[in-house]
């Protein structure tokens, strides 16, 4: 079995779903008491948070570039950034290790894909939702990407920000995240990415018929997935 290095802290609440599901993967293929080799390292998120705002996208990258070399030295096999905006520096991070880096949105396309959908919508902070180095991976593969309009944008990277990224769960806020998903389903999307590791928190497939793609279980699960192959 492969040691799966988890980037976390992105928020911790999300972290601690990558450990469960990969542990439940794990225990699912393997069976009996077979849990996952994971080593953690957690950032502060209000350095990183910080680096987000103020554009310091380079700086951000060498604060995680940095801890993903620990986990590489600490035995990790491979590398798992457990946030979706942060992969604006996965390239970057990538280059200063010498293990695989499994990036989320490249397989989150892939599952979407599986699934036979072509136009999907995007939910995220806004850094996702509006810029293209998550987009671009999505449309390249073919996909027709579409993200909610400017006030909705404005309101989910503000719900993530203050409410979900600490931990905090309203009810409507909820129903404002599922009543956007439907405005987007009305405008054509045959799907709905949950691009940021916190929307999984709020909203899962038992809350809508509309086929959600959660990137923090797909993920998690692939990371899984890939410490068991031969």
């Amino acid at each position: 079995m492969k040691t799966i290095g988890l980037l976390g802290g992105m928020s911790w609440e999300s972290t601690v779903t990558y450990y469960q599901v990969i542990n439940e993967t794990i225990m699912k293929e393997l069976g009996g008491f077979h849990s996952a080799k994971c080593i953690i390292f957690s950032v502060d998120f209000d350095e990183i948070e910080k680096c987000q705002s103020s554009g310091q996208w380079e700086k951000s990258g060498d604060i995680l570039s940095e801890a993903a070399q620990k986990l590489e030295k600490a035995g990790a096999d491979l590398i798992v950034i457990c946030a979706n905006t942060m992969h604006k520096v996965a390239d970057q991070i990538q280059s200063n290790i010498s293990i695989p880096l499994i990036h989320i949105a490249k397989v989150t396309c892939d599952e979407i894909l599986d699934n036979k959908i072509n136009r999907i919508a995007l939910l995220g902070t806004k850094y996702t939702m509006e810029q293209d180095f998550y987009k671009k991976i999505l449309i390249d593969k073919g996909l027709d990407v579409m993200i909610p309009d400017a006030e909705d944008r404005a309101y989910i990277n503000n719900a993530l920000y203050t409410e979900l990224g600490l931990g905090i769960i309203k009810e409507e806020t909820k129903n404002r995240f599922l009543e956007i998903m439907d405005k987007l389903v009305e405008q054509g999307a045959q799907g709905v990415i949950l691009g940021c590791t916190e929307i999984g928190l709020l909203i899962n497939q038992n809350d809508t018929k509309t086929p959600l793609f959660d990137t923090t279980l797909i993920h998690a699960k692939t990371a899984a997935m890939y410490s068991i192959k031969e």
